[in-house]
């Protein structure tokens, strides 16, 4: 570390976002970038392997292991929040799929007063994170860090929901990022060489031999140190010392959804009434700070089938050695397998205008406990989950205490409308008239969950509040716009605070109609490509 302990540039958290940041900020020499990560380094073998994901999603120590608090709509239950807490953030331990989402999703966000911010302005950053399999097109771009490619297992049972979700009326799209969404066909993975690319490994680790770019891991950072109305640096903890490092240019939050507004609130920038509560000096009474807190919810559909199209078999007991010997050996067998092997984007309300569910089919079925721990069911099972993709639903983020260590509280409020539950439902009748259409009834068994006894409203509606879990995507507690609600505006500098941006999911203010780790390295992209245009300007 910089013996000054002074930067042009302080970027607090090493995730999706941060990573980006460090490394486009840092291109020029000239500038000092200093990146703080709370986890320690992204060195577990099962955060390269694709089929890790299992093992790492659940708690450990580079994963914050979140709950809600209990949700009052879902029969009281907390929700397993997995976040990332490691260099990479959650895309170290995330699903590996790389979605966009659809135009309007952005085309929303400028008209909710963020120019710039809709579908033709944000494609160039994503094309230029990407470094595409199948070469340069109008959609997508080769030559970036991030590797999108092609699932490397092409099984069976994604092939059979293929085709059965075409069957069923759905047209095949070979591209689900093509800008038309709507369609089934199979998701590209954040994947290189059956290697994970989360942006650590995409972004980070091949520039951290910069002079200029210091990197420091297991750095609680508790509070931004004001000047006034500027922020001038943070204040951070490391091995039992309490240590500050000062920016000449710029504090840069890019912790998440969690973690960037508790830092605001830990620092006096936030809802008055609620800092005052928790004991904290009221800096700059902003009141959309942890506000706006939206995410996919979903919910499984579980089938015993034909054990042709199941691989539960394969990644238990003895068989699951040998699959690791093969990937070893030569990058192949079903170690490669990511979250999804097949996804699908339909209309299910009457009035929707545009997909309002995201289907995700995988050929194995699994129990997650309460805790979070996944383990693989014992007979031969494929799932397919239904994603709520624009929900009304909205909670927020607030301070247990004043200490930096003690956890946020989350009250995500899912369910708290009719439309919402009414979609949901809808999903999972689509996703049973799939598996009962030809060619994938032909090898199912029989359905497991919800069981074939749910058929009316009030049964879905039980089995959906019973059973129900979020897909790892919140987003928006630090929303970009220029309303009494926003946070930051559409340069992602926060409002009334001079030298302090929010660079991460948080700033979303709508959640996108797909996986958020895509958009989110997107934000990271712009984001950077501001910062360094108003340096430039300046």
């Amino acid at each position: 570390m910089s013996d000054s302990h002074e930067y042009d540039y302080i970027i607090v958290g090493a995730g999706s976002a941060g990573c980006v940041l460090a490394n486009r900020l840092s291109e020029d020499p000239a500038v000092s970038v200093l990146l703080l990560e709370a986890g320690p380094e992204d060195k577990s073998i099962w955060m390269k392997i694709p089929a890790g994901a299992a093992r790492v999603i659940g708690p450990g120590p580079t994963n914050w292991a979140y709950f809600t608090e209990p949700e009052k709509h879902l029969r009281n239950r907390k929700i397993y929040w997995p976040r990332g807490r490691t260099l990479g953030g959650s895309s170290s331990i995330n699903g590996m799929v790389y979605l966009r989402g659809h135009p309007e999703d952005y085309n929303e966000w400028a008209r909710l007063g963020n120019p710039g911010w809709a579908w033709v302005d944000v494609m160039p950053y994503f094309k230029m994170s990407e470094d595409q399999q199948h070469g340069a097109s109008a959609m997508h771009g080769t030559g970036g860090p991030l590797a999108v490619s092609d699932p490397a297992i092409d099984d069976e049972g994604g092939r059979l929901f293929i085709q059965s979700a075409v069957n069923a009326g759905l047209p095949f799209r070979k591209d689900l990022n093509d800008g038309i969404q709507e369609g089934v066909g199979r998701a590209q993975v954040t994947v290189r060489k059956g290697r994970r690319s989360s942006t650590s490994e995409a972004f980070l680790h091949p520039v951290r031999h910069r002079k200029n770019l210091h990197v420091v891991v297991e750095a609680l950072v508790g509070r931004i140190l004001l000047e006034g109305n500027r922020a001038v640096g943070i204040s951070y903890t490391k091995g039992g010392q309490t240590l500050e490092a000062k920016s000449r240019r710029e504090v840069i939050l890019s912790g998440g959804v969690i973690n960037s507004p508790q830092l605001l609130m830990l620092s006096g920038i936030g809802p008055g009434a609620h800092l005052q509560e928790r004991g904290i000096n009221v800096v700059h009474d902003l009141p959309g700070v942890g506000a706006n807190l939206q995410d996919h919810l979903y919910v499984y559909y579980v089938a015993e089938c034909d054990k042709s199209i199941s691989i539960n078999h394969q990644l238990t007991g003895a068989r699951m050695y040998f699959q690791a010997l093969k990937y070893f050996i030569n990058r192949s067998g079903y170690m490669n397998i990511g979250a999804v092997q097949a996804t699908a984007f339909p209309r299910v309300a009457k009035n929707a205008d545009r997909p309002d569910v995201e289907i995700s089919f995988r050929p194995m079925s699994i129990t997650i406990s309460k805790s979070g721990a996944v383990a693989l069911d014992s007979f031969p099972g494929i799932n397919a989950s239904c994603s709520l993709l624009r929900p009304k639903a909205r909670g927020s983020i607030r301070l247990a205490s004043p200490d930096p260590c003690d956890k946020a509280l989350i009250y995500a409020n899912y369910l708290d409308n009719d439309d919402d539950l009414s979609v949901m439902r809808e999903g999972m009748r689509w996703i049973r008239k799939v598996f009962e259409t030809k060619p994938m009834a032909n090898l199912i068994k029989k359905e497991v969950a919800p069981g074939s006894s749910i058929r009316t409203d009030a049964q879905w509606e039980g089995y959906i509040r019973d059973s129900a879990q979020t897909v790892y995507h919140p987003v928006g507690t630090c929303a970009m716009g220029t309303d009494s609600m926003s946070v930051v505006d559409p340069q992602l500098k926060v409002h009334g605070i001079q030298g302090l941006r929010v660079v991460d999911a948080s700033v979303m203010p709508r959640v996108t109609s797909c996986n958020t780790n895509a958009p989110t390295i997107m934000i990271g992209e712009k984001g950077a490509a501001m910062i360094l245009a108003a340096h430039k300007a300046r």
